[in-house]
């Protein structure tokens, strides 16, 4: 069997594969695995497992199914949605038992309950990349660029890839099916200005590799394509981010009770909402820019683990800046005291009375969560703009992962997980579910590409 792609997906298609008793090939351009997904915030959404209950959190397959569908805005594949919520249980049973160790369970976008399962990124694809090579099936192959997918020559089945292997052109024949799992396009400027031209002011933070070779390849042999239209950043982003060494450039204090701000020091926008439409939200704003604004008792809120919630951390870099009162942090970042002050006491009265009149924010994220009022200095405020990490859009898949064209067909032996793949995640997107699509679908690929099931 072969695979197409070192991150999150490719390695679960490759270990599943490896399990079912395949000899696998992995291909990666890049001098290792790990992509997009060892750059995220390393949060999966999973629900109803140990580690809520121990917390004390109520959480089900029908609350996840409904976040996620509500997140799509109904727009997402039913079908794959249900695929998602069927199959999350036996996910999280079987990284735990691959030795995933999950840090904390957060609250983030789209959740109405907590369930986003925190762990560490890098070394969580540090592991899965150790367990596909414990399997002793499966073969990694680096500076590995897949170039073309190769049909069989009587009939339209894909059967390999053309590659380019150090320089060298070679072709690969699979004896079983094929699975892309190459990643987004968030490096290709062409291809976001075709499809979302809007999204060329958000800054770029995604892995090295993602130039849409993938979706390229399985789009010239007739794949469909979902969800382009719906490519969003991710709102949190430093504006500086990647401009000098480090992780951890975004930050989600509203899902803590920060409010947003502009450059007006006015409110804009429900913070609550999914931090894909915060991130369109703040692109209609002067220079692309927002600051979120909180107080002590915000910052108190700070996670260890999560990086997404490392207040102390931001803080401590330089980017998170604080000064004893709100009229000095006004002035720190270039905001009119008189201005910002009105603003906070404006959120604090609607805070009070129960309702906010402007935008209508009743939670910390999605309606849970009790809003806090803004009242206890030091005052903090986080640079963000929007960042595109991933596209979250691509090829159309089924169910069992099948590539399907656009006459609705299967193509024959071409299987497809993780972002490159389009339906899932409709008009915006929930928290943890990029992460653990990856691993459900990406385990389904495998299994099937090893069946024959297309």
């Amino acid at each position: 069997m072969l695979v197409i792609g070192g991150g999150l997906a490719g390695l679960c298609a490759a270990i599943e594969a490896a399990n079912a008793g395949a000899d696998v090939v992995l291909l990666e351009k890049l001098g290792e695995c790990g992509g997009s997904s060892a750059l995220s915030g390393g949060l999966l959404a999973f629900a109803g497992t140990d580690m809520q209950q121990a917390a004390g959190i109520s959480d089900n397959d029908t609350l996840l199914y409904d976040d996620l569908r509500r997140a799509g805005q109904q727009q997402n594949d039913e079908a794959l949605v249900r695929t998602y919520v069927a199959n999350q249980s036996a996910a999280y049973d079987w990284l735990k038992k691959l030795g995933t160790t999950f840090t904390s369970v957060e609250l983030a976008a789209g959740h109405s309950a907590p369930r986003a399962h925190s762990l560490r990124s890098q070394d969580f694809m540090a592991l899965m990349a150790q367990r596909a090579r414990g399997t002793g099936r499966v073969k990694m192959m680096f500076n590995a660029a897949a170039e073309r997918l190769l049909p069989a020559n009587d009939t339209a089945r894909v059967e390999g890839v053309a590659a380019r292997i150090d320089g060298k052109a070679v072709n690969i024949r699979a004896r079983r099916g094929v699975v892309l799992a190459a990643g987004g396009f968030a490096r290709n400027a062409a291809m976001v200005n075709l499809f979302v031209p809007h999204q060329a002011k958000c800054v770029v933070y995604c892995g090295a590799g993602c130039d849409g070779d993938g979706v390229r390849m399985a789009w010239a042999l007739g794949a469909g394509l979902r969800d382009v239209v719906h490519i969003k950043g991710t709102f949190g982003f430093h504006p500086d981010t990647g401009k000098t060494p480090g992780r951890d450039w975004s930050k989600h204090s509203v899902y803590r009770g920060a409010i947003l701000v502009n450059k007006h020091a006015q409110r804009y926008v429900d913070e609550s909402k999914s931090y894909k439409l915060l991130g369109d939200a703040v692109l209609t704003q002067a220079d692309a820019l927002a600051f979120q604004i909180f107080d002590q008792g915000v910052m108190d809120t700070s996670s260890d683990t999560a990086p997404l919630f490392k207040f102390k951390e931001a803080l401590a870099l330089g980017r998170l800046l604080t000064e004893p009162t709100l009229d000095a942090l006004a002035r720190r970042v270039g905001l009119d005291p008189a201005a910002l002050t009105a603003t906070i006491e404006r959120y604090n009265s609607f805070v009070r009375a129960g309702r906010d009149d402007d935008f209508g924010r009743t939670g910390l994220s999605s309606g849970y969560g009790k809003l806090v009022e803004l009242k206890r200095g030091p005052w903090y405020a986080y640079p963000s703009t929007s960042g595109l990490i991933a596209t979250y859009c691509g090829v159309t898949v089924d169910s069992e992962t099948r590539v399907i064209d656009v006459f609705g067909e299967p193509i024959a032996g071409l299987f497809a997980a993780g972002e490159m793949t389009g339906g899932f995640h409709g008009v915006a997107y929930m928290t943890g579910s990029s992460l653990g699509k990856c691993v459900i679908f990406g385990r389904i690929a495998g299994r099937n590409a090893v069946a024959g099931t297309a």
